[in-house]
């Protein structure tokens, strides 16, 4: 186990002891001053800024080369937190994320659901055009790990539901480790040190199984809505090693589109391209 992974794991399991001596300390009085309850949540801040500083840094010392691959879907889709707009694009280098970018498709005759203020509170996943959409190889590869037993659980774009999400069941899947966060999800061996993950597969829908050798554009999954997601999208990253504790991330472009920005629309396939 390396220092990292070790680090990681004291830092979830302080948060786990203040969350659990924090719910305890309603029914029953700890046999410990008022102060001495809030030392794991200080431990777990300073370890958690020291992991921090370190993925940063190992972040900005890695070379800045995109390596290009085929988009990992079809059609008409639409980028969110995109690292064309800003690294880390998820706001944080952890789980090999500094390039990772969202896709959610785009379907005329079936637009997705607007964001709710108060009502619907939640969504059914099927409400959503990228539901079930096929998810492709971006290259060559071989399958190093894949698991789809998660359930894909209703929308979190309302504000209540969002509320839920970032102040309660974000945490909880933080403290429960990198699966808990991306869900369902696979990765890729490339070849010269690179991996590709696809974060969020809808249950039961993997082509594929561990130590499987790939072609590209070969269908390997379905999106879903698995994991700390607000809708059904697919999350995607490129990464120099197929342990999300540990991995850094690696630039990618894809071939025929580029890395499209916030907002903006492209089109995966033959006939690849922006259209907004």
């Amino acid at each position: 186990m390396s220092a990292r992974v070790f680090a990681m794991i004291v830092h979830r399991m302080l948060w786990l002891l203040f969350a659990v001596q924090a719910v305890a300390s309603v029914f029953v009085e700890p046999p410990y001053p008022y102060w001495a309850g809030w030392l794991p949540a200080l431990a777990a801040m300073a370890v958690g800024v020291t992991l921090a500083t370190t993925r940063r840094r190992a972040a900005m010392a890695q070379p800045k080369a995109a390596v290009e691959v085929d988009p990992p879907v079809t059609g008409r889709w639409s980028a969110l937190n995109s690292p064309a707009d800003r690294t880390p694009s998820h706001g944080t280098h952890q789980y090999g994320q500094t390039y990772a970018i969202d896709i959610v498709e785009e379907d005329e005759e079936r637009p997705r659901p607007s964001f709710a203020l108060l009502w619907p509170v939640v969504r059914r996943s099927r409400d959503f055009p990228a539901f079930g959409a096929p998810l492709l190889a971006v290259a060559d590869a071989t399958v190093v790990h894949a698991e789809d037993r998660q359930r894909d659980h209703l929308s979190r774009n309302s504000l209540p539901a969002v509320a839920y999400l970032l102040l309660i069941e974000s945490a909880v899947r933080v403290l429960a480790g990198a699966r808990r966060v991306t869900g369902n999800h696979l990765v890729l061996d490339l070849g010269d040190g690179t991996y590709a993950m696809y974060a969020h597969l809808r249950r039961g829908s993997l082509t594929v199984r561990a130590g499987d050798r790939v072609a590209a554009g070969q269908e390997l999954a379905r999106c879903g809505n698995s994991g700390n997601s607000t809708e059904p999208h697919v999350h995607f990253q490129l990464m120099d090693g197929p342990d999300l504790n540990t991995a850094r991330g690696v630039p990618f472009t894809w071939r025929g589109v580029g890395v499209p920005k916030n907002g903006e629309t492209f089109v995966a396939g033959r006939d690849s391209a922006y259209t907004a």
